[in-house]
């Protein structure tokens, strides 16, 4: 966490007055009620965009077994997913989108009752993925895209001749990446003929609708701890992680290139340990650009 940010917006912040602390607050609702009305219109756009139908049969592998992509609509209308960055060959999926796992359990029954499945989609194999999921301690559906296109296809995955020249196709946009996985979330939508179409799909800080956290931390004066732009980890940052086969929390103390010093951990009810976790897309993942 960015300390010294935090620490003076607290130790030399303005306090004035109620009058005048009524007029400013009355000025920045004028705002935040220009932005409602645009998320609003936005919103409306979004539901306006055109529809891509899809017609490749993607497969995906299930702890109950092998899954159509259209059998993770588990027979609702419509099916978010989250793009989970965890590859074939890694201990451990992506902290970034671990943090934003970490708001679906409490979500997915909300959904439901809306007519909306969510499930994350990972290329590690299953059995990567349920180890994984277990250690965190979460229920929420996950499913392994392993030997599909279905990564490729939807821009979140990419081939290493791709990474090696610069040339990869990520957020509607080529240029370099430094990781062969990338973050993301993609919708659906199934109609009554059981054709399926696919409506959006968001990158870079478009994960951020998942992590209701930010959204409460934008409210406070210490905000998130980090400045926008600097979204790697850093010495002081929160981190979540598994000690004992049970959930933790520990603050970086020194870093080293891609070690990490985790020097204290903290139990999950130990507020003052977790009061955000950060980003860590890797050492200089663009997260932030949209």
């Amino acid at each position: 966490m960015n300390t010294a940010t935090s620490a003076s917006n607290i130790v030399n912040h303005a306090v004035v007055s109620k009058e005048r602390w009524l007029a400013e607050r009355k000025a920045l609702l004028a705002h935040e009620k220009e932005l409602t009305q645009l998320r609003d219109r936005v919103a409306s756009e979004r539901r306006a965009l055109p529809w891509l139908r899809i017609d490749k049969i993607y497969t995906f592998d299930a702890p109950e077994g092998t899954r159509t992509l259209a059998d993770l609509f588990e027979g609702r209308r419509q099916l978010l997913v989250q793009h989970f960055m965890f590859g074939p060959g890694w201990e451990q999926g992506c902290p970034s989108c671990s943090f934003m796992a970490d708001h679906s359990d409490g979500m997915t029954v909300h959904l439901a009752h809306r007519d909306t499945t969510l499930v994350a989609v990972s290329r590690a194999p299953l059995g990567d993925i349920q180890r994984f999921r277990q250690r965190m301690g979460w229920q929420f559906r996950w499913v392994s895209s392993f030997g599909s296109d279905f990564n490729h296809d939807f821009a979140v995955s990419f081939a290493p001749p791709d990474l090696a020249r610069g040339e990869v196709y990520y957020n509607y946009r080529v240029g370099p990446f430094p990781s062969e996985e990338a973050p993301g979330l993609s919708v659906f939508v199934k109609d009554d003929a059981g054709a399926i179409f696919h409506t959006y799909s968001t990158y870079g800080r478009g994960v951020e609708v998942m992590m209701g956290t930010y959204h409460l931390l934008d409210l406070t004066p210490q905000g998130r701890g980090e400045r926008v732009h600097e979204l790697p980890l850093r010495e002081g940052s929160v981190v979540r992680h598994v000690v004992g086969g049970a959930a933790r929390y520990g603050r970086i103390e020194r870093q080293d290139g891609g070690r990490r010093d985790v020097a204290r951990v903290y139990d999950r009810q130990d507020v003052r340990a977790r009061p955000h976790l950060r980003h860590d897309p890797g050492a200089d993942h663009p997260h932030h650009l949209r």
